[in-house]
């Protein structure tokens, strides 16, 4: 235990010196000038402050009020060294954080015994403090696991839309993190972003519920059909929506706006411009894009070039401007991810990113 003894007389400092050595366990540490005291206390981990009153340049209640400033040394013992005359001080000095006293001249038998109730103190609180310590990486822990069973769940309920569809692992995976440069550069937290690289895999969830023949029919769809297809995204909001988790409530919120269009002509709703949420203007971009650049059963895939005059070309009635303006910013990033993630390594890269994610 480490104990501050702040007194600027040093006939003084050697006493207590001295009967600081009788006490188990501790360590003195002596300062005749109360601001080089005061700033020992403040950069180190006292136990217990020995404090005489009567000092130039800074007294003890000073001391005591600069010390209490820090939030970090609010429960340091401190014992004051006043004249038994010095009621007024004592009382002012028990207001602002003093713990104890002692009376000049020092009894050895009192200061041992008011020394030791202060220092037990200070253990407890320690202890205190390391039983906060031990239950927050308790509560860390169960949390991590939460977090993992979530992780989990997606990835399985990403597969089981993966396995009904005919876009790849890899898809998903690219536009997740297609969406993840997109929410950086138009100014979403961290934390979002860090959601909606997780939640953007399970857009297209909804299409467990889509009819076979509708969805993997080789041709052009009927207006019957498109009418049945985009019945998805309701199904996902269904599937995912009202979860207490934040990660699955994003989710459902983007496999309901992902296909909205700034215009109003998207569905299921008829959204305009920021009545969509953010987070299914981003992954609308993220996703078209994607979808666009790979090859499909039914399709040839388009050249990056013309991707990118898509985009730009439908910037302001499909996609939200600024959405396209930060994914097409960010073309450096976006070409790596490309490369990352290419539809021949599917199952190896959706099943290692899901466990990085």
């Amino acid at each position: 235990m480490n104990i501050v003894i702040v007194d600027d007389n040093q006939v003084n400092v050697t006493l207590l010196r001295a009967m600081v050595r009788q006490l188990p366990d501790t360590t003195a540490f002596a300062f005749t000038d109360p601001h080089e005291g005061l700033a020992w206390c403040l950069a180190n981990e006292p136990d217990l402050i020995l404090l005489d009153y009567m000092m130039p340049g800074l007294d003890g209640l000073s001391f005591i009020r600069e010390l209490r400033a820090d939030p970090a040394r609010v429960d340091v013992p401190i014992l004051m060294i006043t004249a038994s005359h010095e009621n007024d001080t004592r009382y002012e000095a028990l207001t602002i954080g003093a713990n104890d006293f002692l009376t000049k001249p020092v009894d050895r038998i009192e200061f041992l015994a008011r020394s030791r109730n202060m220092l037990a103190l200070r253990q407890g609180q320690k202890r205190l403090a390391d039983r906060a310590s031990w239950l927050a990486e308790e509560v860390r822990k169960a949390t991590s696991e939460i977090i993992e069973r979530e992780r989990d769940t997606i990835l399985r309920l990403s597969r089981a839309a993966e396995y009904r569809d005919p876009e790849t692992g890899a898809h998903i995976l690219r536009m997740a993190h297609y969406s993840a440069l997109i929410a950086a550069r138009v100014g979403m937290s961290a934390q979002d972003q860090e959601l909606l690289l997780q939640a953007a895999p399970m857009h297209d969830i909804g299409k467990v519920g889509t009819p076979d023949h509708i969805l993997l029919k080789p041709g052009k769809l009927t207006p019957a059909e498109w009418a049945v297809m985009r019945e998805h995204a309701n199904i996902g909001h269904e599937i995912l929506r009202d979860s207490p988790s934040p990660l699955l409530r994003m989710a459902a919120t983007i496999a309901r706006s992902h296909h909205e269009k700034v215009d109003g002509s998207g569905y299921p709703q008829g959204l305009v411009g920021e009545d969509i949420p953010l987070v299914g203007r981003i992954v609308a971009v993220a996703d078209v894009f994607d979808a666009l650049t790979s090859a499909r059963p039914y399709k040839q895939p388009w050249t990056l070039e013309r991707a990118r005059e898509f985009l730009l070309e439908h910037s302001g009635s499909h996609f939200d401007p600024g959405c396209v303006s930060a994914f097409l910013a960010a073309w450096p990033e976006v070409l790596a991810i490309r490369e990352r993630f290419g539809d021949e390594e599917r199952e190896d890269a959706l099943s290692a990113e899901f466990e990085g994610i």
